[in-house]
């Protein structure tokens, strides 16, 4: 019994860091509030630049790959470095957090969507899933956009990857794909894209500049520090 509990809290230890992914239920049911709750009544987003960009089913397959894309991010930061992962959900549950009180106080949705396909393929047939699915309302900034830079970022500020061009190569052109596909597949205004490249730019100012994420690891160093009683 006594090696069962040891193994528990070694094991509690190690990875009490994942705690904060907790925050992924408040996020999931506040979004399921206000998707649920704005659907007719909203501020209509739209620029004159989104008429100028064509409906593309195909990027409909990088734009699924964001689920993926982000999954891997938290994953394996979690796992090889606590630095950035603290600095990445720092980033990430503060835009999202963000986003969320917009959508609530500031209802907002789009018509960009096609209202019917000239043509049928596997990817259109993807799009009708997704809009079936996904809502036309909550748009602002765009969290494909936002979470696809923050983990882009991460790649890019991790010793792991500093001297790996093809991973960082790749993250990249996955991050640029996943942007196009907001605005290819008519799920996002060029404005929501615009949006979200501002606050990652304020964001990558106040956590990896600023270093305001270093605060959970100082206080885990602290921790560790002081006499065990």
């Amino acid at each position: 019994m006594k090696s069962l509990k040891k193994r528990f809290l070694t094991f509690f230890e190690k990875y009490k860091h994942l705690l904060i992914l907790n925050y992924f239920f408040i996020y999931l049911a506040w979004f399921s509030y206000v998707e649920k709750n704005v659907t007719t009544h909203f501020h209509v987003i739209h620029t004159a630049l989104d008429d100028y960009i064509p409906f593309c089913e195909y990027f409909v397959i990088p734009y699924l790959m964001w689920f993926g894309y982000v999954a891997w991010g938290i994953a394996y930061f979690a796992i090889h470095n606590k630095d950035i992962y603290y600095r990445l959900c720092a980033f990430l549950f503060t835009g999202m957090t963000i986003f969320l009180i917009i959508s609530t106080v500031f209802p907002n949705g789009q018509f960009l969507r096609p209202y019917y396909f000239t043509h049928h393929n596997v990817f259109t047939m993807l799009c009708e899933w997704l809009y079936s699915t996904d809502t036309p309302t909550n748009l602002f900034p765009s969290i494909h956009v936002y979470n696809s830079l923050a983990i882009h970022l991460a790649v890019v500020k991790s010793k792991e990857f500093k001297n790996r061009k093809t991973v960082r190569l790749l993250s990249g052109i996955l991050m640029v794909s996943i942007i196009l596909s907001t605005m290819f597949i008519k799920q996002h205004s060029t404005f929501d894209v615009f949006t979200a490249f501002l606050l990652a730019g304020v964001m990558y100012y106040i956590v990896y500049v600023r270093g305001w994420s270093k605060v959970p690891a100082a206080a885990d160093n602290y921790e560790k520090s002081l006499p065990q009683l």
